[in-house]
This record gives C-alpha cells, structure tokens and sequence, in this order.
C-alpha cells in the first residue's frame, strides 16, 4: 500500500485546506478526511491501478462533503392544517385572454405581420416573400408591428412590464369585443 501512502501524503494537505474552505469547519473536515482515507484504504489494489490519485481523492471527498451537506440541512416539521398555497397563474399567460381583442384593434398590416410570424411561426424570410418585400423590410415592419402591440397592450390592458422587459401584471378589460 506504499501507493496510497504516497498518493495520500502528496495530497493530505491539500484536501484538507479544500474541505474546510468549502464546509468553513475544521471538525467536519477532519471527519470526511478521515472517511476518505478508510475508503482509500478499502480499494486495496485497485487504488494502485488508479491512472490519477489525486483526481479520484478530490471526487470522493467532494461526494462525501454533498452528503454531508444534505443530511445537515434542517427539516422543519409542518402542521398538518396547513393550506397548500395557490399557485398563481404567470400574467403572461393570463394576458393571452387580452390578446386577441388587442389584436383585433390594431391595424390590417400590423395585425397580419404579428399573426403570419409570431402566431403562426412563418419566418420573415418567408413573411418577405409573401408580401414582396426585402427580408430588412419584412423585419422592420414585424418590429413596428410588434411595437404598437405592446403600446396598445400597455394602454388597453394596463400591462405593466418589469425591469426585463417581461409582463409582471395587468388589468383584465372586461367588456369583450
């Protein structure tokens, strides 16, 4: 086993300093430590054959420093009374309620532009095409469309958007078209 001994003296130190940076406890360190080198010692002849000591030491003290971790957390126990939460729907998608009478009251051109690509998925390559235009004007036209929507949605349905750009809350309109 002069192999381990070796393998383990060249890299004790190390491990050491690994483990209790990452667990920030000196006492928990020395136990996966310590665990370590018995399963080292456990491979016997195998651990001889290894191509990379030190690679397999630092996986095995990191899989054992995981489940020391999950076994630490704490459980809290809940009450039996407690009422699940309601999980509420994203805004986006309760704004898809709003959309098509947004849609219906937004131009011929921007409404189509919107409905052949971002509805129906044609690309605007093929959306060019369709309507003669250049594949730079076909964008721009998607763009300006797609623009004056969230314009119109922004008044119409009071969207608000968060700090990405994506829809935090609106109010629903409640007349239908």
């Amino acid at each position: 086993m002069r192999c381990l001994m070796t393998a383990w003296d060249g890299n004790e130190a190390e491990l050491r300093a690994w483990l209790r940076g990452r667990l920030g406890n000196a006492h928990d360190a020395e136990d996966i430590l310590q665990d370590l080198f018995l399963k080292a010692m456990r491979q016997d002849r195998k651990f001889c054959e290894l191509t990379n000591a030190r690679a397999w030491l630092f996986e095995v003290a990191r899989n054992a420093m995981a489940d020391r971790l999950r076994l630490k957390k704490e459980q809290v126990e809940l009450p039996d009374d407690l009422a699940a939460e309601h999980e509420e729907t994203p805004a986006v998608e309760s704004l898809a309620a709003c959309l098509p009478r947004a849609l219906s009251e937004l131009s011929e051109g921007d409404r189509e532009a919107i409905t052949r690509c971002d509805i129906e998925g044609l690309s605007q390559e093929d959306y060019a095409r369709l309507k003669g235009i250049t594949l730079p004007g076909a964008k721009s036209r998607v763009q300006r469309a797609r623009k004056r929507l969230r314009e119109h949605l922004s008044g119409a349905c009071q969207v608000k958007f968060d700090a990405a750009g994506k829809v935090c809350c609106f109010v629903p309109r409640d007349d239908q078209p």
